[in-house]
């Protein structure tokens, strides 16, 4: 996992996941229109706490073996500006009892704990691969749903706070949110390289084209709509200054959208050369690979999931390609699943006969228990933003986000002392919440020392 400086030197670059905290809002909703199971749960009674235990359990777990772990904070919620602009007006009690009772569909959504997927944060080149050498972040628009449009504004701020140093991060504008530039984020985005830090070819996965070229009219998904377009996809290439060389276009295929995959990262996961696929995860696969493939520096090492093997269903209901992917120092890999993967045969049996006794890197698979956010639609890959730093890039780092033990043990007390265990829909209503979860936000700030990333603190 390493580079050369100019000077010759030899700079550890190392792929840092930056999980996103579950936030105290954390409810079930069934907001997303193609996510099965956020639909199938919607209205359940959640469970704050044990969602961001879970979550703090799952990069413990990771930071332990030896991966590089950082944290990213939840959005403001309830966004009760959102709701005055939409014409709520009186107390802040006032405005959520009226929503309750005129609109509770919009006090839903306003309380959407959804930024914890911060896969969808934003997508990210890292700076061996970009022209002027800097990490470079363009946060996603998520206009797509109305729940996940208000969080760019905030995403943004967080992560300039973090990735704050001008000589070494970039960060662009938000793409329009019009449906013609639709962003999902990293979820649609795969970055493949031999290592980590050699320069590496980027597969940009969309469901529509929505100036009809680049996509075939015959072929698109008709049950669900998708959500990143081509459009989006290239406009962040070219923000981040990759080359016709450096990337890769590959229309997802409609009948997998259909089947509740409502991004790439639900249907193939990517590390190093490898790169993990059902069979119907792009509409044409060949080609896919054959460009892939060309592009390389590094012979690609693609392991294929036949249906027969995997259904759609139960690859949407495992989450199996939703798992990470993640390097080790011998050059193997380890997959970290959910739990649900264990309970579909076909999936653990799959994963025991094709992907740990098969010719490939993966050596070694690790379940998970984050069923708080399954139940949302929402696994361990959704759970992180992967941004490929150096060491001088992570020491530039602003803020306390890369965990430590310290910082595990200060952030499970934060979540233990201002979290509910349960909260059901009625509860969005109450006034008291909304206080809870500010208070409790102010602290995190704090904690991690980022300064004033939210609304409430901003005036």
């Amino acid at each position: 996992m390493s580079q050369s400086a100019p000077d010759g030197s030899e700079v550890n670059v190392l792929e840092v996941n930056f999980d996103g905290l579950v936030g105290p809002t954390h409810n079930y909703a069934g907001l997303a229109l193609g996510n099965v199971a956020s639909m199938t749960h919607g209205g359940l009674e959640a469970n704050p706490r044990e969602a961001a235990l879970q979550g703090l359990g799952k990069m413990k777990a990771l930071m332990e073996a030896g991966y590089a772990q950082g944290v990213l904070p939840p959005q403001q919620r309830p966004d009760l500006w959102a709701l005055r602009q939409l014409g709520f007006t009186g107390s802040d009690a006032q405005v959520l009892a009226r929503t309750a009772g005129e609109a509770p569909q919009l006090l839903r959504a306003v309380c959407s704990a959804s930024s914890m997927w911060t896969a969808n944060a934003a997508t990210v080149t890292p700076s061996v691969d970009a022209p002027d050498g800097r990490v470079h972040f363009t946060a996603a628009n998520l206009q797509s749903s109305f729940h996940r449009f208000l969080e760019p504004a905030t995403t943004s701020r967080v992560l300039t706070a973090i990735f704050r140093d001008e000589a070494r991060f970039a960060h662009h504008p938000v793409l329009p949110a019009t449906p013609a530039f639709s962003d999902e984020g990293a979820a649609n985005h795969t970055r493949l390289a031999g290592d980590h830090g050699e320069p590496g070819v980027h597969l940009f996965v969309y469901g529509r084209a929505a100036s009809g070229a680049g996509a075939e009219e015959d072929v698109v998904s008709r049950r669900y709509p998708a959500r990143q377009t081509l459009e989006a996809s290239q406009a962040i290439a070219r923000q981040h200054g990759l080359t016709e060389s450096q990337r890769v276009f590959a229309q997802q295929h409609p009948e997998a959208i259909d089947a509740g995959v409502f991004h790439n990262d639900v249907i193939s996961v990517g590390n190093g050369p490898v790169l993990l696929y059902h069979e119907r995860a792009f509409l044409d696969e060949q080609a896919t690979l054959d460009e892939l493939r060309a592009k390389m520096a590094t012979p690609l090492i693609p392991i294929r999931i036949l249906e027969e093997a995997v259904s759609l269903e139960d690859a949407v209901a495992s989450y199996l390609f939703n798992s990470q992917l993640l390097s080790n120092p011998d050059g193997s890999m380890t997959l970290v699943v959910p739990g649900e993967c264990q309970e579909r045969e076909s999936v653990w049996r799959t994963i025991q006969d094709h992907l740990l006794a098969g010719h490939n890197p993966i050596a070694e698979v690790v379940v998970k228990d984050v069923k708080q956010s399954m139940r949302n639609g929402g696994g361990p890959a959704c759970l992180r933003l992967r941004v490929v730093l150096s060491a001088a890039e992570r020491a530039s780092l602003s803020g306390r986000v890369l965990l430590t033990e310290a910082l595990h043990g200060e952030l499970t007390t934060w979540v233990e002392r201002h979290y509910r265990d349960r909260l059901a829909p009625k509860d969005l209503a109450d006034p008291q919440l909304a206080e809870e979860s500010l208070v409790a936000l102010d602290e995190l700030t704090g904690i991690l020392a980022i300064g004033a990333v939210y609304p409430f603190q901003r005036g």
